[in-house]
Formats: C-alpha cells, sequence, structure tokens
C-alpha cells in the first residue's frame, strides 16, 4: 500500500503509528511520561496539529495525543514542520537541533526540556523505520 504524505489521514496514520510505539515502549513510554514534557506538532503542510502529554493517573498506557489545538492542558513546547520532516525525524533520520537551524522545524517554548527528550525517543526510530520497511516503504528515508 502506497502512502503519500499530502494526505491528512495518511500523515496521522503514520505518525500514531510513531506515537504508539513509543506509549507501548516497556522503558521509553514510563520515562517520557515521567519528563512529563506537553508538546504540540503543527503540520501545516497537511493541516494537521497533534498534541502530545503524559498521561494521568487513572489513564492507560504512558502517553496521550489528541490530533486537536483544543485540549485542556497547555504544550511546554511547540514546534511546527512537513510531515516528511517528522517522518524523517521517527527514523532517526533528521537532527532536530540542526533542522532548527535550518529552519525546517520551527520551535518555540520550552526547547531545552524537548532536546532532552531526544535520547529518550532514540530507541524508537528503529521501531518506526521497521514498520515503515514492511508496511510503507515509500517512506523510508
Amino acid at each position: 500500500m502506497t502512502v503519500a504524505l499530502d494526505s491528512p489521514a495518511a500523515v496521522r496514520a503514520v505518525l500514531d503509528r510513531a506515537f504508539a510505539l513509543m506509549d507501548a515502549d516497556p522503558e521509553m513510554g514510563p520515562r517520557l511520561r515521567m519528563a512529563d514534557v506537553p508538546e504540540r506538532f503543527t503540520f501545516e503542510d497537511v493541516g494537521l496539529v497533534v498534541d502530545i502529554r503524559a498521561s494521568r493517573p487513572g489513564e492507560p498506557g504512558n502517553l496521550v495525543w489528541v490530533w486537536d489545538a483544543e485540549v485542556d492542558w497547555e504544550p511546554r513546547v511547540r514546534m511546527t514542520m512537513d510531515a516528511e520532516v517528522a517522518v524523517r525525524y521517527f527514523q532517526g533520520r533528521e537532527n532536530v537541533p540542526v533542522a532548527i537551524a535550518r529552519r525546517r522545524i520551527r520551535a518555540a517554548g520550552d526547547l531545552r526540556a524537548a532536546l532532552q527528550l531526544i535520547p529518550i525517543t532514540k530507541p524508537v526510530f528503529a521501531r518506526f523505520r521497521a514498520f515503515l520497511e514492511a508496511e510503507h516503504p515509500e517512506l523510508v528515508a
């Protein structure tokens, strides 16, 4: 099945998998929950916004993500990028500090907190790339 990143539904489906992999990972998920850095990603090229936060007591999983800018929490970090940049990032193929310097990612808020999440999320790169190789090889960077 070929997926184009110009479709909001396709972008959402692919990135939902990246978030689900992080949420379910027995090491990464709890570490992201403990870090508790709410983020908002805006993908202007496809008109999507996703807000992500740590799960709260009584909620299942480690992360909660909502594809809507209307949430009951305030993001500490806001990042705006094209969907292609996000897919490259979750494969470990986009260096966030370099992408920010080159304006492929526009970031605002607590950037220090966001950069501290990068080492925590590194294990998702290989798993997400394996998912893409199996189901969406055209997106492998």
